[in-house]
C-alpha cells in the first residue's frame, strides 16, 4: 500500500467537496480497494444526540445503529479519540457486527467548524492489523478529505 498515492487520490476526489456523505461513499471506496488488511470500511453518522447510524460503507452488512455509549464506535464518538483495538474480543462492550473482525480502528470525523459528524470504522479480519501510525495517516487522510464540509 503506498499512502502517499492513496492520500493523494482521496484529496483529489474529494478537493473543495462539501458534501458528508459524498466525501464518506468516496473515502470508504478508496480505503476500502487500497489495503488488504481492510475487511469492512466504512463510516457510522451522528444522526441524533448520542446516536450512530451506518453509511456509506464498503463489505459486508454492518450494525445499523450505534448509541455512542456501546462499542468501539461509540467509544470513539463519546471521546473524540481514535480507538485502536488489537482485540475486538478484548474490548469491554465490543459489537460483534461480524464474526470476522478480529482487529478494528475507529476515528472521529469533523466538519470543518470542528463538530463531530461521525466515525470512520475499518474492521480487519487479522489480529493486531492496526497502530498508532495508521490513526495518524488516516487522521490526517479524514482532515482534508472533510475540510470543505459544513
Amino acid at each position: 500500500m503506498d499512502r502517499d498515492q492513496i492520500a493523494a487520490r482521496i484529496d483529489a476526489l474529494t478537493e473543495g467537496e462539501g458534501d458528508a456523505v459524498a466525501v464518506m461513499a468516496t473515502v470508504a471506496c478508496e480505503l476500502h480497494h487500497a489495503d488488504p488488511r481492510f475487511d469492512w470500511t466504512g463510516f457510522y453518522r451522528v444522526v441524533a444526540p448520542g446516536l450512530l447510524k451506518i453509511g456509506p460503507y464498503q463489505g459486508g452488512h454492518g450494525c445499523l445503529s450505534i448509541p455512542f455509549g456501546r462499542g468501539v464506535c461509540g467509544a470513539c464518538a463519546r471521546t473524540g479519540e481514535a480507538q485502536v483495538v488489537e482485540d475486538v474480543d478484548a474490548f469491554p462492550g465490543h459489537i460483534a457486527c461480524s464474526s470476522t473482525t478480529r482487529s478494528e480502528i475507529v476515528l472521529p470525523v469533523r466538519d470543518r467548524s470542528g463538530a463531530l459528524i461521525g466515525v470512520l470504522d475499518i474492521d480487519s479480519d487479522r489480529p493486531a492489523a492496526f497502530g498508532p501510525q495508521d490513526a495518524e495517516w488516516l487522521a490526517a487522510v479524514l482532515r482534508r478529505a472533510f475540510a470543505a464540509v459544513g
